[in-house]
């Protein structure tokens, strides 16, 4: 999270500084070929800028470089006051003050993919920030060539008359909206989706909703998913055939959420996720993304919903071992269907000569009471797999990234394992190519699990294989009470003091391979492995049938 601040910082001041030092050459000095790159150049670092911090106000840049671009085209043509250069100025200023309001009243408009529905005014209001640094780079070439003035007039009003249709246009769709709402809530009426699947979360965070799309399309009744974030628009549309709809505002989804709706999934706990609950005549039903023992996995905030469907009695019990009371009739036990397709091993494959270890650990999360993050203490552990001739897979949290240290701690393991491969010919999986791999594939691909707490352990419990577990928090004896999954594993210590033994019975004796069957089904449910899905598809279509209305008596 400080890597992202000081990538944020530094492209600030590139592109600040670059605009002030543009145009105090171009203004005070003679130099005006230098002057008219410089000012390039900080065209070039302000789209940087506008990547790294897509909302980032360049109002300040934008008018220094303008200033500076006509500062040296009025020296190139040496033609005193020329007009056209004038109104190319005010055209400029009037573009400058236009771009941040236009781009903050498109942001305000619903969006939508997947639908035959076709609203280019928000897509065009996002990128006129771009075209005005494209017309900026323009007028510094068309400076340093000497070109007319009127060419500078005329590429200026012909990106302005762009804009002044866009800001009519959303002029009119906010004060004089549809009589019959907008084209968005006209297309999901025809559509006439039963549920909806409800998402806000920071970005990264897609995979919280692709890993439950090709399950509520299972259930066989048309849907779509609601965004609250615009990042997640293509990726999410990229996934499903559904309509995806992007709603900024209450308003927005006062349009979306159609009369047909009859219930509304939930994937995460996330601040907004209220401003769909405001919605009463909707059935409101968490599904959350994954099974584990953290702390965050017992939320109170669960009570809200109508119903909690989770994967098995353990996560019922997980809310009540942290207090948090929760009514049982709104428990739905429906099991964890991303894991149908893991493969059981039924009988424990003791003392592998060169097993495949999967490694996951997780982020540091928000808070320190959330930070399971065992990457600190990581690399003795690799190097005690690699001296057991185990092939690695790393696959670490999609958060890991957010944190300077910890991505630097990614770096070294991965190098060590690279280097490994190099030298042994032994096929370790990092980076990009374990990303690239599904959960399901890692899972399929391995022998056993090394894991920091975190749903993974649910996931690969499915197939039946050992895992470890990384006590991150010292607590010793009383881990296994806090983190009961841990107690079907083998617990490392923080220090690793007791890697070896941890490793020999992961990988050669697996003295508790009995027990993980009891565990599995208290934690993934008891379903027939041939069916596993069905239990939530059944229970999800239940919550979509039409309520029954009681028959009035008959008066005798």
């Amino acid at each position: 999270m400080r890597g992202d601040l000081v990538r944020k910082l530094a492209a600030r001041c590139l592109s600040t500084g670059l605009a002030v030092l543009a145009f105090v050459v171009l203004a005070l000095t003679g130099a005006t070929g230098w002057g008219l790159a410089l000012a390039v150049a900080a065209v070039l670092a302000s789209a940087v800028e506008q990547r790294i911090r897509p909302g980032a106000d360049l109002v300040a840049e934008t008018t220094l470089i303008a200033a500076a671009i006509l500062v040296g085209y009025s020296r190139r043509l040496d033609d005193g006051l020329d007009l056209a250069l004038v109104a190319t100025a005010l055209v400029l200023l009037g573009l400058v003050l236009l771009v941040g309001p236009l781009r903050t009243a498109a942001n305000l408009e619903i969006r939508a993919a997947n639908l035959p529905v076709r609203a280019w005014t928000p897509l065009f209001a996002d990128r006129l920030g771009s075209a005005l640094l494209a017309l900026l780079t323009a007028l510094a070439l068309a400076a340093a060539l000497a070109l007319p003035a009127w060419v500078a007039l005329a590429g200026s009003l012909l990106v302005g008359a762009g804009t002044g249709v866009v800001a009519l246009d959303l002029a009119r769709r906010r004060f004089r909206p549809s009589a019959g709402g907008g084209a968005v809530g006209r297309a999901l009426r025809r559509h006439q989706p039963e549920f909806l699947l409800y998402f806000s979360a920071p970005p990264g965070s897609e995979y919280q909703v692709t890993m439950w799309l090709p399950y509520l399309r299972r259930i066989g009744r048309p849907f779509l998913v609601v965004l609250r974030e615009p990042e997640f628009l293509a990726p999410v549309a990229a996934a499903t055939d559904a309509p995806v709809v992007y709603c900024p505002t209450l308003r927005a989804m006062d349009e979306a959420l159609v009369p047909s709706l009859r219930a509304a999934f939930y994937v995460n706990h996330g601040a907004k996720n209220s401003h769909c609950i405001r919605f009463t005549q909707l059935t409101h039903i968490q599904l959350h993304h994954g099974d584990s023992d953290k702390a965050p996995s017992a939320n109170p905030v669960s009570g809200i919903f109508d119903r909690i469907f989770v994967a098995g009695q353990a996560a019922i019990d997980r809310y009540a071992r942290a207090g948090v009371q929760i009514p049982a009739d709104k428990f739905v036990v429906v099991g964890r269907p991303q894991v149908e397709s893991i493969e059981v091993r039924p009988e424990p494959a003791r003392g592998l000569a060169n097993p495949t270890v999967l490694y996951t650990p997780t982020w540091t999360g928000h808070h320190a009471d959330a930070d399971y993050c065992s990457l600190p203490v990581a690399e003795e552990l690799l190097r005690r797999l690699l001296a057991r001739g185990a092939t690695v897979i790393l696959r670490a949290h999609p958060y890991t990234a957010q944190n300077p240290a910890s991505a630097r701690q990614l770096g070294r393991l991965t190098e060590l394992l690279v280097a490994d491969r190099a030298r042994t010919g032994r096929p370790h999986v990092v980076g990009a190519a374990a990303r690239e791999l599904s959960l399901t594939e890692c899972v399929n691909s391995s022998d056993a699990l090394v894991s920091d707490v975190s749903g993974v352990i649910s996931d690969y419990l499915y197939s039946g294989k050992p895992y470890a577990v990384t006590d991150m928090g010292d607590a010793g004896d009383r881990f296994t009470e806090r983190f009961p999954l841990a107690g079907s594993g083998y617990v490392l210590r923080r220090n690793m003091s007791n890697v070896d033994a941890v490793l020999t019975d992961l990988l050669d004796t697996d003295p508790l391979a009995e027990t993980r069957w009891a565990t599995r089904r208290r934690y993934l449910g008891d379903f027939p492995a041939e069916a596993y899905a069905e239990a939530f598809l059944s229970a999800a279509r239940r919550e979509l049938e039409p309520v029954q209305e009681l028959a009035a008596p008959t008066p005798v």
